[in-house]
């Protein structure tokens, strides 16, 4: 994972993205035998579509097939730096991943969970990797603490429908790997690309109609990991407002977390209980079918990677005006996707923080 020369770096990168994706391939199914035959389900109730139980753990396959592929890669080229780094991070999202299965498991209270992702995000700054953009210690301290909480959770939101947390996941990382090894860090597009693998390896068998869920314990963890690469970042360009790309990167898992949340609230509702009224049931709501709406969701997440890569390349004046415009035009998708009923008139709105926060239909 040295990586003296970019050229050089791509065998080592085809080497990661195939051992991670064989891996979680060949995992995947074993969760799902271990998962039935511990009764790990996820049932059909409430807002969840599926119309029998779907086995859990899934997550579990993603975690051990990304450990592997990064001790692997570690062995075989033992990197120059950040060992320690590495080590700790890997720790930490395996650490949320736990929380998360026993979230899965046993319906932990959301506070817990959020402690856990504040103390990942404290973590993540006391390692040196962190928001570093008003130069007020305190300010930068909690703007990191927002992102790793909130990319974290955007990525937990994102599993409501078949294929499209892993797939959302998968895109965006492959985004942080195209920037990252254009620009030598070679570290980073690694663990990137072990992202993708993951998430392609565990796509054969969560496509609809899924035969497995990812849960909490996946969700947590590659929201985690995308969280601390897009801080991981760094550019070749003048471009001090450097923050554009992660944030343009994780731009379609904002806009489905603020549309429930402010959607929820306006209509009394609290944002932790769960409900078909994300993205991709809006997009099912006006006539799409799922694999469709997964389809567009995953179609427009590519085509904000592609402007990421353009955003990192140019300078300050054209990196502000096509963030402008992908801002803009999320802002009024995000208005339109609000006016699309998905709220029952007759149910009265009420207050439950007794659901987790994975939807998965």
């Amino acid at each position: 994972m040295t990586g003296s020369t970019l050229s050089g770096a791509w065998p080592e990168y085809l080497a990661i993205l195939l051992v991670s994706a064989l891996l979680c391939t060949l995992l995947t199914p074993v969760a799902i035998k271990v998962a039935i035959r511990i009764r790990v389900f996820d049932h059909p109730a409430g807002h969840k579509s599926h119309e029998s139980p779907v086995p859990y753990l899934g997550g579990v396959a993603i975690v051990l097939a990304f450990a592997a592929a990064v001790l692997l890669g570690a062995i075989a080229d033992r990197p120059e730096s950040g060992v320690g780094e590495l080590a700790k991070i890997l720790g930490l999202a395996v650490a949320l991943a736990a929380i998360g299965l026993l979230d899965d498991l046993r319906n932990l209270s959301p506070v817990i969970r959020l402690a856990a992702e504040v103390a990942a995000g404290l973590a993540v700054w006391q390692m040196g990797t962190g928001v570093l953009i008003t130069g007020v210690t305190g300010v930068d301290v909690a703007l990191t603490v927002l992102w790793v909480v909130g990319i974290t959770n955007a990525f937990n939101l994102l599993d409501n429908m078949d294929g499209l947390a892993a797939g959302m996941a998968g895109i965006a990382s492959l985004t942080f790997f195209s920037i990252a090894s254009a620009n030598g860090q070679f570290l980073v597009a690694a663990l990137s690309i072990g992202l993708v693998g993951c998430s392609a390896g565990f796509l054969r068998l969560n496509v609809h109609p899924a035969r497995v869920y990812m849960g909490d314990g996946g969700s947590l963890f590659l929201g985690f990991m995308v969280a601390y690469l897009g801080l991981k970042l760094r550019f070749l360009t003048s471009v001090s407002e450097s923050f554009l790309v992660p944030v343009l990167a994780c731009a379609p898992a904002i806009l489905d977390t603020t549309l429930v949340s402010v959607s929820r609230l306006t209509s009394g509702r609290s944002p932790f209980q769960g409900g078909r009224d994300h993205v991709s049931h809006r997009l099912v709501a006006v006539g799409l079918p799922v694999p469709v709406a997964v389809g567009v969701m995953h179609l427009f997440a590519v085509a904000v990677g592609v402007i990421c890569f353009v955003v990192s390349r140019v300078d300050q004046a054209s990196a502000w005006t096509l963030a402008a415009l992908v801002f803009g035009f999320i802002g009024g998708a995000g208005v339109l996707l609000y006016l699309v009923p998905v709220y029952p008139e007759s149910a009265r709105p009420h207050f439950v923080i007794s659901e987790r926060s994975t939807e998965v239909d």
